[in-house]
């Protein structure tokens, strides 16, 4: 398996998922994840496990799309799990995960809820 860098800050993750993504690189954005992470992705579904995780990706960078860096909102942090956030730009809602501190003191993400719409109404 390919050595990663690894994130050794919660919003490391953001950055290294922007790289690994416009890279193509399905199985460095696995790498990101826990074994048994959760995904909300695709829309009103879940992907759970690194290897399903990897799958998605893997289908999703085939055409290539391109991820822009967007900021980070604060980083809520307790007892080696962190809520990391970011507003995408289009304004419709934000982008969410819950991350754990692994034994070596890199992070990877645990839970992810990379689409959130607000309700309309």
């Amino acid at each position: 398996m390919q050595e990663y860098e690894k994130a050794m800050r919660p919003e490391d993750l953001t950055r290294l998922f922007v790289e690994r993504s416009n890279a193509g690189d399905a199985a460095g954005v696995a790498a990101l994840y826990e074994e048994e992470a959760v995904m909300a992705f695709p829309p009103g579904e879940l992907t759970v496990g690194r290897d399903a995780i990897r799958a998605l990706w893997a289908k999703v960078l085939a055409d290539r799309p391109r991820f822009q860096p967007e900021p980070s909102l604060p980083t809520l942090i307790s007892d080696g799990i962190a809520l990391t956030s970011t507003p995408p730009r289009d304004g419709a809602g934000a982008r969410a995960q819950v991350v754990r501190r692994q034994p070596d003191g890199s992070w990877l993400r645990l839970l992810d809820q990379p689409e959130f719409v607000r309700p309309a109404g």
